[in-house]
């Protein structure tokens, strides 16, 4: 998420109820896919992120009347060919909003409480330097309210080097090897044992989304891979957007993915490399992630208890540089200037790629975008924010 520092900083340190029918889901698809004019706001705004000095760019704006795309920039800095406008692309954290879904429709299902503790489900999986799972819930692990250490957090900066890239891009964490780190540490707080689903302290860790899948192959008895594909994937037609497990490659389309890692003064292409897990691994395109939001909030997917415990939020101070932050469950908002109810909205960053997105409240309209370039630190970086958050709040005006 381009908005939130720790977010970057984490991926450096890597280094790397229940689902509609199919056709209710599909006939929300929009009837055309338009190429935004030149001049268009949305061509303005996305030239606006590539003159920050993004390698290439694409975005999508999606209603049920349509689609229009547009794209600047080049897909390689030495080939110069265009940035393909249906590229595939590492959406990093957005992919918390998957997780998310998932656990809920098990919510709406029965098979799952929010109230429920880790403990409960995966018995001693959480312990030792001050970690209790009994005092964690599922509503702690999808809002962020945990107190569990972030797994990246635990690496050392002096990793921060295109040389460690080299050399890991290749090696896959397995879930249980991010966990164990994650309880190297005592954590940050430990949810009031009166009642730790009600928890207002907020700490983002992507650990919470790897306890979270790791619960869901607990519940389910099927890989987390597996549920998000039967039960999102699936039904909505997605049909260039998976996930990968250890693979480290991405389809074609794409564009190379660079990194500027501090103190780096020319980008290193880190196009291959692993993508964390339910945290953080799903790999998609601008139209099939925006289908996806619409579908979300649109309430498809889940039903509308569930949809409105995901609306449920708590101030998060730490996202920046939009003010005014609340998270959910595995969704954020953010009050915007012309748009009563705010957007909702994720993003995710991984080595080579920022993902932004938002919705509108009622589903109505998506936007959906990724620059192909990853700065880790810097005013370049904040100027890049600040650009994308302003391309996507404009088209959802």
């Amino acid at each position: 998420m381009i908005t939130r520092r720790a977010g970057l900083a984490a991926t450096a340190a890597a280094l790397l109820g229940g689902t509609v029918a199919t056709t209710e889901a599909r006939a929300s698809a929009p009837r055309a896919r338009r190429t935004a004019p030149a001049g268009s706001a949305l061509q303005r705004n996305v030239e606006a992120v590539r003159a920050t000095g993004v390698s290439g760019v694409v975005a999508e704006v999606q209603s049920a009347h349509g689609s229009t795309s547009a794209r600047a920039g080049v897909a390689d800095l030495d080939a110069r060919g265009p940035v393909p406008a249906d590229a595939y692309y590492r959406i990093g954290s957005d992919t918390k909003t998957f997780t998310a879904t998932v656990a809920l429709q098990l919510v709406g299902e029965g098979r799952l409480k929010l109230t429920d503790t880790v403990e409960r489900w995966l018995p001693g999986a959480v312990q030792g330097h001050g970690n209790d799972g009994r005092r964690i819930t599922v509503a702690n692990l999808l809002r962020q309210t945990s107190g569990l250490n972030d797994y990246f957090a635990v690496g050392d900066p002096g990793e921060f080097t295109p040389e460690a890239y080299r050399r890991n891009r290749f090696r896959a964490q397995s879930p249980k090897e991010q966990l164990t780190a994650a309880l190297g540490a005592p954590p940050q707080w430990l949810p009031d044992a009166d009642d730790p689903a009600g928890e207002r302290r907020w700490g983002y860790s992507n650990t919470n989304y790897v306890v979270a899948g790791l619960l869901i192959e607990a519940v389910t008895g099927h890989s987390w891979s597996q549920e998000v594909h039967e039960r999102i994937i699936e039904p909505l037609g997605l049909r260039h957007t998976f996930t990968p497990g250890t693979s480290p490659y991405l389809p074609m389309p794409t564009a190379t993915g660079y990194t500027y890692f501090p103190k780096e003064t020319r980008p290193t292409d880190t196009t291959v490399g692993q993508g964390g897990w339910a945290d953080g691994s799903v790999i998609s395109t601008t139209h099939d992630h925006a289908a996806f939001l619409r579908a979300l909030f649109g309430g498809r997917l889940l039903r509308p208890a569930q949809l409105a415990a995901m609306r449920r939020t708590v101030p998060a101070p730490d996202w920046i540089p939009a003010p005014g932050v609340r998270y959910g469950l595995g969704i954020a908002w953010r009050p915007v200037a012309g748009i009563g109810d705010g957007i909702w909205f994720h993003g995710g960053t991984s080595l080579g790629c920022v993902s932004e997105c938002g919705v509108t409240a009622d589903g109505a309209t998506a936007v959906t975008s990724a620059a192909f370039t990853l700065r880790l630190g810097g005013p370049e970086q904040d100027e890049q924010a600040a650009r994308t958050l302003r391309m996507v709040e404009s088209a959802l005006r």
